[in-house]
């Protein structure tokens, strides 16, 4: 039997601890059938808290755990909550779930985070110097926060040196899919997936993720670059034409947008493109020829190529996963 531990905290988000307790049930009831043996479950789950108190989540959801974390005799995988902004890593409540955490690693148990519980998982340095994934809208906050931890954004689960981390939201699911394979088996995994309705195949955030154009910085000719090619995107331009508008020499122009956006300004207007094109695929009817002219390509081969370097599926698959106004499957 494997012994999931679920931390609960003051503002965590609720629906990755009851939804791993409640897959892991499910889980048990399909090992039960399988085995023909309902005496002997396959998880066995409980929910603590650092003080063994009642908690109570973002959303206003009360949970009461079993007990303290200093009591936990044996866990086979920790499970960490997510929270919601603004991420606050540095009272002593926290502090005190950071030791018990690398205490635990240290002893041989398996550490997983949900969502922004990398957050979390990052505070107590295990992660430093491997890699990681989390929520994709906070990418940028965690990169700035955690520089030494090999941020992945674009998996939807990673694995390393017993720990684990995942994407946004409901990519928990995605963890606990993987952990009902490694302790029960491919099979289990598969039944426990359809009955739940979740994609196996879903391993990239890249599809869902909206890019940040970001502006939060102190450089205003490069926030004056940035508009001016939000507003000219769909023309033909060179960066160094771009670089000349602000009043800055092509070398220090790209040196400071670097270090202003974290991005090469080419990286920065391929980027402006394809969120433009996702848009056009999402809300309109224009074919992939049309959407490619409007964004500012002639190429039609180089464009999709792009696409799919940026979101992992083709403008054709793209549009049909995330459409809401265009249902036409045989259009390309």
């Amino acid at each position: 039997m494997a012994k999931i531990i679920l931390l609960a905290e003051n503002n965590c988000v609720a629906s990755p601890i009851a939804g791993s307790v409640d897959a892991y049930s499910i889980a048990n009831l399909w090992w039960f059938y399988m085995k023909n043996d309902s005496s002997k479950p396959l998880f066995e789950t409980e929910i603590v808290s650092i003080d063994g108190k009642q908690i109570t989540t973002n959303g206003g959801i009360t949970m009461s755990p079993s007990r303290a974390v200093d009591a936990v005799e044996k866990a086979d995988l920790i499970l960490l909550p997510a929270f919601l902004p603004p991420f606050n890593m540095k009272n002593p409540r926290i502090k005190a779930i950071c030791e018990w955490i690398k205490g635990n690693h240290q002893c041989g148990i398996n550490i997983a985070s949900t969502c922004t519980g990398t957050f979390l998982l990052a505070e107590t340095g295990l992660l430093d110097g491997r890699i990681a994934t989390t929520n994709w809208q906070f990418a940028e906050i965690f990169r700035r926060q955690f520089p030494k931890v090999n941020l992945q954004i674009d998996r939807v689960l990673t694995e390393e040196y017993r720990l684990y981390c995942t994407g946004a939201a409901t990519a928990f699911m995605n963890l606990c899919l993987h952990i009902i394979e490694k302790y029960g088996s491919p099979d289990l995994a598969a039944r426990c997936a359809k009955g739940m309705l979740v994609d196996t195949d879903r391993q990239s955030q890249a599809p869902y993720i909206i890019y940040d154009f970001w502006k939060k910085h102190s450089d205003n000719q490069i926030r004056k670059a940035q508009s001016w090619m939000e507003k000219n995107y769909t023309n033909k331009f060179s960066i160094d034409a771009v670089a000349e508008s602000t009043g800055i020499s092509p070398r220090h122009f790209k040196r400071r947008f670097k270090n202003a956006t974290g991005e090469t300004p080419l990286a920065y207007l391929q980027r402006l493109r394809i969120e433009n094109a996702k848009r056009f695929l999402e809300r309109t009817h224009d074919t992939v020829n049309e959407i490619t002219w409007k964004v500012g390509y002639e190429d039609i081969n180089s464009f999709r190529r792009l696409f799919i370097k940026h979101t992992g599926l083709s403008p054709k698959d793209y549009r049909n996963k995330f459409s809401s106004t265009y249902r036409d499957k045989s259009v390309q």
